[in-house]
């Protein structure tokens, strides 16, 4: 059997027709469909976003959710890292220095490996409410970020009760600790599960009874409205006229977050890991990171009721004006962009090179662009802190945060964990009735000054 091949430059009479005609029309359908996307798609663009306009209320709280999702895991790693350095610093020694530079990624790898590590689930335990613990742990962490104000103007809801809200919701996740010890079929487990209730329920309490005297005196329970109620100098902080509040408030939020002296949960010495002795991989992961993304939290809001938020120890004596705004500047603007890295990096680069003679001026003035860039980065830096009052609210409450949060890392590294019937007594015999009196002595104080 025979096959005839026809060559492929050459086409019948029916093909040469075919081919234009086949060109013709899919360059017909090209701009057809060019014509209609010309004017679809702005109109869905346009109906998209009046859409997105008349749900701007509901816009803002999706973008504000996937901000705190996104802030809690690089925050918890910051913490690790934190942890790791200040108590090897506090033991005499180096501590993590191998992984990226002075050891920074060390607290990213401690977080592959538990990606890495095997999910296993225990014979004999509950599934589904084993899976759903450390969820219900995390979630409630992140879910009490939405109230927390990091600079005027930046929260992820007012809430005229955010107080109560905040409590409500931190107080979930006792429930996923306790679910955890229970479903895990540990005795070890449930002996942690069941000591993360009490201590939670006890401390509960005085925690909440050491605001109300900040409530009082700030008359609103929304987050944002207390911070505004002590603007002005550090005399205005509610740490100065509450200062038995906050040393209970401190005092139950270590407890609350499990920290040393009072991880009681998971005292390995005793009952293996509490709660968490089951998990692995990534569904230990989450109570792990949720223990530190809950000192942050709490650090967060010592600084809110205490310490003034985002206001500064002491208001600014006069103030600040630049004499030339950038969009005033216009093409001039364009001229800096281009010549001033140039002319810098070049000023800069000449004592360089006269002091190694040795070294080319392309090397010199490499170093120079380097020196110049971070030159530049610091001068706009300070001219959004003057002219940005809400970079330089998030600046504020940053710095006081991260001081509480060493003072729970420091407390880690000195102090011994106290036994479980220390912890109760505390709780009952001492911080509630010293929230009580604070209570009595704050509601009688307004009442003097303010009959």
């Amino acid at each position: 059997m025979s096959v005839v091949v026809r060559p492929s430059g050459r086409l019948s009479p029916t093909g040469r027709v075919m081919v234009p005609a086949l060109g013709v029309l899919v360059l017909l359908v090209v701009v057809l469909l060019a014509g209609i996307g010309t004017g679809i798609i702005p109109a869905i663009v346009i109906w998209i976003g009046g859409v997105l306009l008349a749900n701007i209320a509901i816009v803002r709280f999706v973008v504000a959710a996937t901000a705190v999702l996104l802030f809690t895991i690089p925050t918890a790693f910051v913490i690790i890292f934190m942890e790791l350095k200040v108590i090897a610093f506090m033991n005499l020694r180096i501590g993590p220095n191998r992984v990226g530079p002075w050891g920074t990624l060390a607290s990213v790898v401690h977080g592959l490996k538990v990606l890495s590590k095997e999910d296993f689930t225990p014979t004999g335990a509950d599934v589904s409410v084993f899976t759903l613990a450390p969820v219900v742990t995390f979630v409630a962490s992140v879910m009490a970020f939405m109230v927390l104000p990091f600079g005027p103007g930046l929260f992820g809801a007012d809430l005229n009760v955010g107080m109560l809200y905040f409590f409500a919701v931190g107080g979930l996740g006792v429930v996923g600790l306790l679910m955890a010890g229970w479903s895990s079929f540990n005795k070890y487990s449930l002996l942690g599960g069941l000591r993360s209730a009490a201590q939670m329920v006890s401390y509960e309490i005085p925690l909440t009874l050491s605001v109300v005297g900040v409530i009082m005196l700030a008359g609103t329970m929304s987050l944002n409205g207390i911070v505004q109620a002590q603007s002005g100098s550090f005399l205005d902080w509610f740490v100065v006229r509450q200062p038995l509040a906050f040393l209970v408030f401190f005092i139950a939020a270590t407890a609350e977050a499990n920290r040393t002296p009072f991880d009681l949960t998971e005292a390995d010495s005793e009952i293996v890991a509490g709660f968490a002795t089951e998990y692995s991989g990534m569904r230990f992961g989450f109570f792990f990171f949720a223990e530190y993304v809950n000192v942050f939290l709490l650090s967060g809001l010592a600084v809110v009721l205490f310490f003034g938020g985002w206001t500064a120890p002491v208001p600014w004596p006069w103030p600040v004006h630049i004499l030339v705004a950038p969009g005033e500047l216009g093409l001039g603007l364009l001229a800096i962009v281009i010549l001033a890295p140039l002319v810098g990096s070049t000023l800069l680069a000449l004592p360089l090179w006269m002091l190694r003679s040795s070294w080319p001026f392309w090397r010199a003035w490499i170093l120079g662009l380097v020196l110049f860039t971070l030159l530049a980065i610091g001068a706009i830096g300070i001219y959004l802190l003057i002219n940005l009052d809400a970079l330089l609210g998030i600046v504020w409450f940053f710095a006081k945060s991260y001081v509480f949060v060493f003072t729970f890392v420091w407390m880690r590294a000195t102090l011994p964990r106290i036994r479980i019937d220390q912890l109760m007594g505390l709780a009952w015999k001492w911080l509630l009735p010293a929230s009580l009196v604070n209570l009595f002595l704050t509601a009688l104080a307004i009442l003097v000054v303010h009959p």
